[in-house]
């Protein structure tokens, strides 16, 4: 009986430590990571074509297309734009 009641607390321990661990990653809406202030830009786009966020002047993921300069809320969008970025000019 007691070796019941020492291996389920055991495994109850171990299963809360494990979903501790668990990271919890969100989307983030602004890059501010950098110490020094980006430089406004005026985007072609006001609203990323991949994931639908508006774009704010101080995104640091962009793309430069037919002269024209794109931003993005990630660097998975960015990419996923210049795979194919006729798909998402819109003219």
């Amino acid at each position: 009986m007691k070796s019941k009641i020492l291996l389920t607390a055991l495994l109850s321990v171990s299963l809360l430590a494990c979903a501790q661990e668990t990271p919890k990653v969100k989307h983030k809406k602004k890059n501010t990571t950098s110490k020094s202030a980006p430089a406004k830009v005026k985007f072609a786009n006001a609203i990323d074509p991949i994931c639908d966020m508006t774009t704010d002047s101080d995104m640091k993921d962009t793309a430069v297309y037919k002269g024209k300069t794109y931003g993005f809320c990630s660097s998975y969008c960015r990419d996923e734009f210049k795979k194919n970025p006729e798909k998402y000019v819109k003219n």
